[in-house]
């Protein structure tokens, strides 16, 4: 007969065990699980449009014609024609020296060519006579060879004494300082009365070319060939030059719109660029010499090419990829990266229009569903009344 300890630890688990079961057949029913939340992103449509290329470069200013004006003879600054900064043509007067003592002996040598030019009279008069008198042998044939001799040596002497003048005509061309090219003048180192040597280093000023202008720069040497067909193309590639580039890379102010004229002949072997040069008109002196500029070459024309922004692709572990939006569910297209730049991507493996995700990709797999927000609205700046000290 069993204890009474016994029996009342089987009466105890007999009850868990009802209890337990009462539990399980009264629990409610468990609640369906959620529904997967939406994704909140932002979309756009591929546009199709014809999109340019463009490569950029850091250019330096430089002129066409500069020239430093220097004296050709020693003498003194009797004036000078011209103010700093002032825009002169070619053969303008500039300044004029002391032309006293070069008149002096140009007037000397005028003189000693008149003197010669009358003996040479008089030898030819006389070489005359001595011809016809030597036919009937009224002088020897001595005297006659020795009046020729003559004749020839004062023809010598007047050569001489015309190169004399030449040479003092040159020499008296050079006390008017003429300007070689037409440009601006530029900061003067001397005033009148000053003594100028030709040995001077500094000259009087400078004339520099303004207008047309040129910009040289230099573009990494796997640009050569695309450079090739550009210079050879007809009209030559438009160049634009600009003020500089801003921090997020956009392009300043536009300075000017010029041609690629000019590629070196060879690549520098340290820095693995080849350097080239544009011509511009410049009539409103934007472009200054020595000022450094921000150059772009427009290299080719994609027409009809599918455009989105850069925060549209994504990259994967062997290529890109966008997420294409497609009723409220979002799945991954493989595309390929034709062109791109800090604006727009040019993409192909997708059609115009298409829906794709711009931002929000992070929480995005292929089937997920996404709600599309609009576009944030501009902030508004709030007016802050300066505190009164």
């Amino acid at each position: 007969m069993p204890s009474k300890k016994t029996t009342l630890l089987l009466v105890g688990t007999l009850v868990v065990l009802v209890a337990a079961g009462a539990w399980a057949l009264l629990r409610p029913a468990a609640s369906k699980l959620a529904a997967p939340t939406a994704v909140p992103v932002r979309v756009v449509s591929v546009a199709q449009r014809d999109v340019p290329r463009y490569v950029s470069g850091i250019g330096s200013v430089l002129s066409l014609h500069s020239v430093i004006i220097r004296p050709q003879i020693d003498g003194i600054l009797t004036r000078l024609l011209v103010k700093e900064g002032q825009r002169v043509k070619a053969g303008d007067l500039l300044a004029t020296l002391d032309d006293r003592s070069i008149r002096a002996s140009l007037d000397q040598a005028r003189a000693q060519q008149g003197e010669s030019q009358a003996q040479l009279q008089v030898a030819l008069v006389n070489l005359q006579r001595y011809k016809l008198l030597s036919a009937d042998d009224g002088v020897s044939k001595q005297t006659y060879d020795q009046q020729q001799a003559l004749v020839n040596q004062l023809k010598a002497t007047l050569l001489g004494n015309q190169a004399a003048i030449d040479a003092a005509q040159v020499q008296l061309s050079y006390t008017q300082i003429r300007s070689p090219v037409t440009g601006r003048v530029g900061i003067r180192t001397v005033d009148e009365g000053n003594f100028l040597r030709m040995s001077d280093a500094q000259g009087l000023f400078s004339v520099t070319q303004i207008d047309p202008i040129a910009v040289e720069f230099s573009l990494p040497q796997q640009m050569l060939p695309t450079l090739q067909g550009l210079i050879g193309a007809t009209p030559a590639a438009a160049v634009d030059a600009y003020l500089g580039a801003d921090t997020d890379g956009q392009t300043g102010d536009l300075l000017g719109e010029g041609h690629l004229t000019l590629i070196d002949n060879q690549i520098n072997a340290n820095t693995g660029t080849i350097r080239a040069k544009a011509e511009f008109n410049n009539p409103g002196q934007k472009l200054w010499p020595g000022q450094l500029v921000t150059i772009k070459i427009q290299t080719a024309l994609d027409k009809a090419a599918l455009v989105v922004p850069p925060t549209v692709v994504q990259r994967g572990l062997d290529q890109h990829f966008v997420y294409r939006v497609t009723d409220g569910k979002v799945e991954s297209v493989p595309v390929q990266m034709v062109y791109q730049n800090s604006d727009l991507n040019i993409i192909k493996g997708v059609q115009a229009n298409d829906v794709l995700v711009s931002d929000g990709q992070s929480r995005l797999k292929p089937g997920s569903r996404v709600q599309i927000l609009d576009e944030p609205p501009e902030l508004t700046q709030a007016t802050v009344s300066e505190q009164q000290p």
